[in-house]
C-alpha cells in the first residue's frame, strides 16, 4: 500500500519533468561555455553533423572536435557522476540514519585518492591511459573492504559503528596519500593537488563506460530495493518485522555504494559534498520515500555537477578551477544552513 499523501503523488512527476528539461538546457550550456565561447546554434550544428556522419573535406572541423570530442563527453561524465553521487548519498544517509553521510565519511573517496596518488607520484602510467582509473578503483574497493572487515569484528554492527569505522579508514588513507605526496616525485605535486580537488579533465569517450557502469549499478540497486529502504525509515526493529534483513541490506548497500564511488572517483578525482547536499534537496521536493527520491536525486546531482563544471571552467578563464573547490564552497554554505535549521 502506498502511504504517501496524494500531494506527493503529483509533485515528484512535475519536478522530474522540470528537472529533465533543465538538465537538457544545462548540457547545451556546458557545451557552449569555455575558453572558446560557442553559440547554441553552433553547438547544435556540430551535434547534427556528428549524428548524420557528415564531415567536411579534410576531416572533422575544429568546431566538431571541440563539441563532440571534448565538451560532450565532459558533460556526459558530469551528468553520470553527479547522478550517481546523489543516489549514493541518499542510500548512505538512509542506511546509517545520518543526515551528513556521504562517500567521504566512509573512506571510499580517500581510498580511491590514495590509489591515484600512488600512480602519479610513484609508479607512473604502466597501463597507459587506464592506469589512473584502475588504481583509483582498486584503492576505493580496498577501503570499503577494510571498513567491512572492521565492522564484522565488532559485536555492535549498527550504523554508528559503520560511520566510526569509515572515519578511521578515511583518516588512514588520507595519511597514506599525504605520505606518498611527500615521499614521491615532487614534480607531480601539482597534478596530485588538482586530482585530489576533483576535475573532469579525464573525460574521454573510451573512459565513459566506467562511469556509466557505476551509475547504472547504483540506480538499479536503489530502484530494486526501494521498498526495503522505505522500511528502514521506520527504524531497524520495524524493518525487521517487515521481513527486511537489516544487517545484510546495510552491508550490500555499502558495497554497491563503494563500487559506484570508486568508479566515479577513478575518473574525476575527489568531488566533495555532492552526495551530502543532493539528498536533502531531493527530499524537500519528493518526500522521504525512495521510489521518486532516487530519480529526483539523480537529476539534481547531475544538474549540480554540470553547473559546478561550468563555473569551474569560466571563472578563471583560460585556466580551469578544480571542480571540487566549487562544490566544497557551496557545500560548506549548505551545511551551515542545515545546522541552523536543526
Amino acid at each position: 500500500m502506498d502511504v504517501r499523501p496524494a500531494f506527493w503523488g503529483r509533485v515528484p512527476a512535475f519536478w522530474i519533468l522540470a528537472g529533465l528539461i533543465l538538465l537538457a538546457g544545462l548540457t547545451l550550456l556546458a557545451m557552449s561555455a569555455g575558453a572558446t565561447r560557442l553559440s547554441f546554434g553552433a553547438v547544435l550544428d556540430a551535434l547534427a553533423m556528428a549524428v548524420a556522419g557528415v564531415e567536411p573535406d579534410g576531416g572533422p572541423s575544429p568546431l566538431t572536435r571541440i563539441v563532440v570530442d571534448l565538451r560532450l563527453p565532459r558533460a556526459l561524465l558530469a551528468i553520470m557522476v553527479g547522478a550517481g553521487l546523489g543516489i549514493v548519498g541518499c542510500l548512505l544517509q538512509t542506511t546509517t540514519r545520518n543526515d551528513l553521510a556521504d562517500p567521504f565519511l566512509f573512506g571510499l573517496s580517500s581510498g580511491a585518492a590514495a590509489g591515484a596518488v600512488l600512480v602519479i607520484t610513484v609508479t607512473g602510467d604502466v597501463l597507459g591511459v587506464w592506469t589512473l582509473p584502475t588504481a583509483a578503483f582498486i584503492g576505493g574497493m580496498m577501503a570499503s573492504a577494510v571498513v567491512l572487515v572492521l565492522v564484522s569484528r565488532l559485536r555492535d554492527r549498527g550504523p554508528a559503528r559503520l560511520v566510526l569505522a569509515g572515519l578511521a579508514v578515511s583518516f588512514l588513507f588520507m595519511a597514506l596519500t599525504n605520505y606518498l605526496v611527500f615521499a614521491g616525485d615532487q614534480r607531480a605535486a601539482h597534478s596530485v593537488l588538482f586530482w585530489t580537488l576533483g576535475g573532469l579533465g579525464l573525460a574521454r569517450w573510451d573512459l565513459l563506460p566506467v562511469a556509466l557502469v557505476g551509475t547504472l549499478a547504483i540506480f538499479a540497486y536503489a530502484r530494486f530495493r526501494h521498498r526495503q529502504f522505505d522500511a528502514l525509515l521506520a527504524g531497524d526493529d520495524t524493518a525487521a518485522t517487515l521481513g527486511v534483513d537489516v544487517g545484510a541490506l546495510r552491508r550490500m548497500t555499502f558495497l554497491v555504494c563503494a563500487f559506484a564511488t570508486a568508479a566515479f572517483v577513478s575518473l574525476t578525482g575527489v568531488i566533495g559534498f555532492v552526495g551530502l547536499m543532493v539528498p536533502h534537496l531531493a527530499r524537500g521536493l519528493a518526500g522521504p520515500l525512495h521510489r521518486d527520491l532516487v530519480m529526483l536525486a539523480a537529476i539534481i546531482g547531475a544538474a549540480l555537477l554540470l553547473v559546478s563544471d561550468i563555473v569551474a571552467r569560466t571563472v578563471l578563464m583560460p585556466q580551469e578551477l578544480p571542480i571540487g573547490i566549487v562544490t566544497t564552497s557551496v557545500g560548506a554554505l549548505f551545511v551551515l544552513v542545515l545546522i541552523r535549521k536543526i
